[in-house]
């Protein structure tokens, strides 16, 4: 019997990745959404996901994936057979499920409301009110960010890959053309047509990821997420942000224990920590790295992160769920592969350490790696360290401890 039922399943899966397949091969969205109706009268999440994960496997580039991904969902729209266990999540107050649904519902009311009216219409006041929607809009990035930094690490762990990397990818995407078209918004010498037309493509797309978020994503992680995994994500989210506005109703959960993988680290209460020169208790090893005016981050020889500083000033977002996450995880699709040739000229020895530096807001953001090897050359693993250099290079003249008196 399970012979069978495992040969119906392998049937189903070939018949999803030939639909998607004929996509990239030419066929139109109707004539993938008439082969689907033909053989299948609903699907799962698991079985998209599945899907997935098969095309990346036999070598399909997460960028092709990605643009399947923009128009499969429409295949599969009005078919996927296990969304009915969000209903019960979405009626918890304050329950991130139901935080991460209504935020979508803002997100289209937005769009619908405060640009859509505008796109047939022309001149200035038109391009004021595009930009001042756009500019609300552009905080999108928040709820992409805790999906991507509180949600995809659970993912990663049970072996979902490829739907956090697909969509982690379009919402980079989408950031881009909604910066691009604030640009073009803010310009004395835009051409409109072409401005519209890259709104109407861009509103499309984050539709389409709502949709993708609210029948695929969040039925994945509830079969998945652990009441422990909600709690963590509910402790983080605020650091994260929210789009627009907090959620008006709480959902803090008071435990008594928590999973072993967020207990922090506690020696003997009488120890200390030897060190090379010195020692320091626990807490004063603690308060003293969170004290630093620079973020660090530690990511072992296998390329796990294991710890990161918590100081009050952060530069970058760093919730605690990146703990145990891959670091080709933690960084958008577009620079993992710097990030890997880094790790592995540190492994291989070739480099030390390797500098960047960037614009961001109104800061000059120094960022630095490098190779930590134990005294006999054994490579450990790579520290990161990014500091906000722009107060220290403003510095001029002198500032003496001692008086020149």
């Amino acid at each position: 019997m399970s012979e069978f039922i495992n040969n119906v399943s392998q049937k189903r899966q070939e018949k999803l990745k030939e639909i998607i397949l004929s996509l990239h091969n030419g066929a139109t969205l109707e004539e993938a959404k008439k082969a689907f109706k033909e053989h299948f009268e609903d699907v799962t999440t698991k079985e998209i996901t599945e899907m997935e994960q098969s095309l990346m496997k036999e070598g399909m580039q997460v960028g092709e994936v990605q643009r399947l991904c923009d128009v499969h969902a429409a295949v599969f729209e009005g078919s996927i057979s296990d969304i009915h266990s969000l209903s019960d999540h979405n009626s918890i107050p304050g329950h991130p499920v139901r935080v991460f649904k209504q935020e979508n519902e803002r997100i289209v009311e937005l769009i619908e409301k405060e640009i859509e009216p505008y796109l047939t219409e022309s001149g200035k006041s038109a391009d004021l009110m595009l930009r001042v929607g756009y500019d609300r809009l552009k905080e999108i990035h928040n709820h992409y960010a805790r999906k991507e930094y509180l949600f995809f690490p659970k993912l990663e762990k049970v072996g979902i890959t490829a739907p956090p990397k697909v969509m982690w990818g379009v919402d980079d995407e989408i950031r881009a053309e909604i910066k691009d078209i604030l640009n073009d918004l803010g310009s004395i010498d835009q051409d409109e047509t072409k401005t519209r037309e890259k709104i109407k493509l861009n509103i499309a797309k984050i539709k389409d990821m709502v949709f993708k978020e609210d029948n695929i994503l969040m039925p994945m992680l509830l079969e998945h997420m652990t009441f422990f995994d909600w709690v963590l994500v509910d402790s983080s989210s605020a650091e994260m942000g929210y789009f627009l506005e907090k959620p008006t109703e709480s959902w803090k959960q008071e435990t008594k224990s928590e999973p072993e993988t967020i207990q922090p680290f506690t020696p003997e209460t009488k120890g200390e920590v030897p060190f090379d020169a010195g020692s320091l208790t626990f807490e004063q090893v603690n308060q003293m790295l969170n004290t630093l005016p620079f973020d660090m981050t530690f990511v072992d020889h296998e390329g796990h992160v294991k710890y990161f500083t918590q100081g009050k000033e952060r530069i970058f977002d760093r919730p605690k769920t990146i703990i145990g996450r891959h670091v080709s995880m933690c960084h958008p699709p577009q620079s993992v592969h710097v990030v890997e040739e880094i790790v592995e000229s540190f492994r291989s020895g070739k480099k030390d350490n390797e500098d960047f530096w960037i614009k961001l807001k109104d800061m000059f953001v120094y960022i630095r790696y490098f190779a930590v090897r134990s005294k006999d050359g054994k490579f450990l693993g790579t520290l990161e360290i990014t500091q906000n250099i722009k107060p220290i290079r403003e510095l001029v003249g002198e500032k003496r401890l001692v008086s020149k008196d």
